[in-house]
């Protein structure tokens, strides 16, 4: 499913294999798990204050979305799913250090919001696309989705054609439209820059509860949607205090 191996002060994730990555329920466990090894490990060994994840995928695509091969015309296994995914984003969306999304491969539906959790998306020019296709497929975004597309699209042009038209983003578009931070010619240099860009981050050395705090507090509407809760203006007024 992935593996996870640490580079330094990177933490790599890898969805192994040439299939479409799609996320179903053990796709999902196996991210799942690895994401809790990267916030145990950095807080267990030291590393958490200037760590960094990578997430990239082997083969032709990042993630193709969820399992509907799996789920078929029930719309209750859809449903579990979309229930399945949600602690995914929240798990990226609270992450205490940066991440990185190496796009090598087509991100579509799940796999473009798998994508958008990250802070920093880098991909490839050559191959692949980033495309919402709940509205050629006949089926609504969940809210969670929508919270945070919202929160990661900012331009609301943009915005209407990637959910409105179901606009297929290739890189160059991606990046005019914000959407993705830097765009490399192949696989290989995605790959090489999102490593880059990580472990220049990582060296920053920054305060991975006090990265997380202020990400969450940049994005109060799509954590609150994946179920982070927010401090309180006291927690977080406490919490200032003690690092003065």
């Amino acid at each position: 499913m992935c593996t996870l191996e640490q580079r330094g002060r990177v933490f790599v994730l890898t969805l192994t294999g040439d299939g479409e990555h799609r996320l179903g329920h053990p796709l999902i466990a196996s991210i799942r798990s690895a994401l809790a090894s990267v916030a145990a490990t950095a807080h267990a060994d030291g590393s958490g204050p200037g760590a960094a994840l990578v997430t990239v995928a082997e083969g032709r695509f990042f993630s193709n979305g969820l399992d509907i091969g799996w789920a078929g015309t029930s719309r209750a296994k859809l449903g579990e799913l979309v229930s399945a995914l949600r602690p995914v984003a929240a798990d990226l969306l609270a992450l205490p250090m940066p991440t990185v999304a190496a796009v090598t491969g087509h991100a579509s539906a799940g796999g473009f919001l798998l994508a958008l959790c990250h802070d920093y998306r880098v991909m490839r020019a050559d191959r692949g696309v980033l495309y919402m296709s709940e509205v050629d497929i006949g089926l609504p975004l969940p809210p969670y989705f929508m919270a945070v597309l919202r929160a990661k699209i900012s331009s609301a042009q943009a915005l209407r054609d990637v959910v409105l038209r179901g606009r297929r983003l290739r890189a160059p578009e991606a990046k005019e439209m914000g959407v993705v931070d830097v765009v490399c010619p192949g696989a290989p240099e995605t790959a090489a820059e999102a490593l880059r860009l990580a472990e220049e981050l990582a060296a920053r050395k920054w305060d991975g509860a006090v990265y997380a705090s202020i990400r969450i507090s940049m994005f109060p509407d799509a954590c609150r949607s994946v179920g982070i809760v927010e401090e309180s203006d006291e927690e977080k007024a406490r919490n200032f205090a003690s690092k003065l």
